[in-house]
């Protein structure tokens, strides 16, 4: 929209948009583009005063977003599918003819600005940490959760170089390998912030990217990766206190402690003659040479296997604001974000990701991270207007919900009605609750039996495939080796 006089008003009058724009934008994400609109700010997705995103296209910086998370909401959904939908609602707008190519799409994704996405990942999670109960909250102060995975990539030379393989795989036999390290809520299950790196980077070093992300009076919760000297003795010097396990290397004997109570003790750590790989040669020397941590370590059982002896360290020395039994049930809850990965890659499809150079894989990670977020702001919502425990509402039930709900909103004929549809969501999602299943046993094990084609162990120009290998393959399901 041109605004010659008022070129500051541009970016919030380009967010209306001509009239097929919004017209098609009202349908598109999923249709529930009037209720999710309150979880991203108006100015957002406004478009550039000039540049690539300045120009009024179908495609514009609006609807490239909105169609680039409803492809994240829907798995396996292919660029080809989003032209069609968007070519399917302008044909029943009348609003003219599409190009049926996908090419329009996806150069409009490559225009969609990282920081953009950046911002929206940020945006919604406050939106989502709003909505949701201080539940996830410690003595009245949030607790964030911390947490690295991978992610495979499509084997293209640029994402080779980028992002490359494991060293064990042999060249043209492998997908190159991106890790990234996820900040949740434990509050509301979203995602905060994230970092992407190759995978030889260790966790603590992408930890170290997002200290500044952290606010006084936080408290970080990781695993055995993250209770190490450098994070204990840092953080709590911006005002943020740790917890997390005990690493297995570092042994803890309480009769050298300063009991506070059973298995429960304050410990002096030294700082070690090496510098740590994390930090610089200042930095390294501004750490305290002691610092005093909390140990308490606790047993977990499991009906059924055999009892497991936890040791958690702390800079939470207060025993009586901090009780050990607290910390117990804290960490015991981060599991249960640990699932929200499992959410990501297995419900939402993000292992593997699709995209085939490095920049657009890592807006394609961002884009699953939003719609994820999102997600989570409509489990908060219905859990906290239906008073129910956050935890145990179903995302793949909210998405499933989600989906089919959309179709019925998009067809509403008043906005009454379509109120009305996403009160009955909300009121769905609140009593299709996960059932309470202490200690269930759900073993790393795979009961599909594997296909009886060999392993591709050389690069498939070389790859030479042996007829009736089925009789070769038959009853020696690890012994491929002799077919190539």
């Amino acid at each position: 929209m041109p605004t010659p006089y008022f070129p500051a008003f541009r970016s919030r009058l380009a967010s209306l948009g001509r009239r097929t724009t919004q017209t098609v934008r009202q349908t598109t994400l999923a249709q529930l583009q009037e209720h999710l609109r309150a979880f991203l700010p108006p100015p957002l997705l406004s478009a550039e005063d000039d540049g690539l995103n300045s120009r009024e296209r179908i495609f514009s910086l609006r609807l490239t977003f909105e169609c680039f998370i409803w492809q994240m909401l829907q798995p396996g959904t292919s660029c080809r599918e989003v032209v069609r939908q968007v070519q399917s609602l302008f044909r029943l707008h009348d609003k003219g003819p599409v190009n049926p190519g996908d090419s329009a799409f996806v150069q409009a994704r490559q225009r969609l600005p990282r920081e953009r996405l950046e911002k929206a990942l940020v945006a919604t999670a406050q939106a989502a940490g709003r909505r949701a109960n201080p539940g996830g909250h410690l003595q009245g102060r949030p607790v964030k959760v911390v947490d690295c995975s991978t992610t495979q990539l499509p084997d293209t030379e640029a994402n080779q170089q980028r992002y490359p393989q494991p060293g064990g795989q042999k060249p043209g036999c492998g997908f190159p390998v991106m890790k990234f390290l996820v900040l949740f809520s434990l509050a509301s299950g979203a995602v905060l912030n994230v970092v992407m790196s190759g995978w030889r980077n260790h966790d603590l070093r992408l930890f170290r990217r997002v200290w500044d992300q952290l606010k006084a009076g936080d408290i970080g919760l990781g695993d055995r990766a993250y209770g190490d000297y450098v994070t204990l003795a840092s953080l709590p010097r911006q005002g943020v206190d740790v917890v997390a396990r005990l690493h297995q290397k570092r042994k803890a004997d309480f009769r050298k402690a300063k009991r506070l109570a059973k298995h429960d003790g304050l410990f002096v750590w030294t700082k070690g003659w090496q510098q740590s790989n994390i930090l610089s040669a200042r930095e390294w020397s501004q750490l305290p040479g002691q610092i005093t941590v909390r140990l308490l370590r606790f047993t977990a059982t499991i009906r059924g296997h055999r009892a497991r002896r936890i040791t958690l360290v702390s800079t939470l020395l207060n025993p009586k604001s901090y009780p050990a039994q607290e910390l117990m049930a804290l960490y015991c809850r981060r599991w249960r974000l640990e699932l929200s990965l499992r959410d990501l890659k297995t419900t939402m499809g993000m292992e593997p990701l699709r995209c085939q150079s490095p920049e657009m894989a890592q807006k394609e990670l961002l884009a699953y991270l939003i719609a994820h977020n999102l997600m989570r702001c409509v489990m908060a919502q219905a859990a906290a207007q239906h008073e129910v425990d956050l935890e145990r509402v179903s995302f793949k039930g909210a998405l499933d919900a989600l989906r089919q709900y959309s179709n019925a909103i998009g067809q509403a004929r008043n906005r009454k009605l379509r109120r009305q549809l996403w009160a009955d969501l909300l009121l769905n999602l609140a009593r299709d609750l996960v059932r309470r299943r202490p200690n269930r046993t759900e073993p790393r094990a795979v009961k599909h039996r594997p296909k009886p084609y060999p392993l591709l162990n050389q690069p498939r120009h070389r790859f030479v495939e042996i007829s009736h290998r089925s009789d070769y393959w038959k009853g020696r399901t690890r012994n491929y080796r002799r077919l190539n």
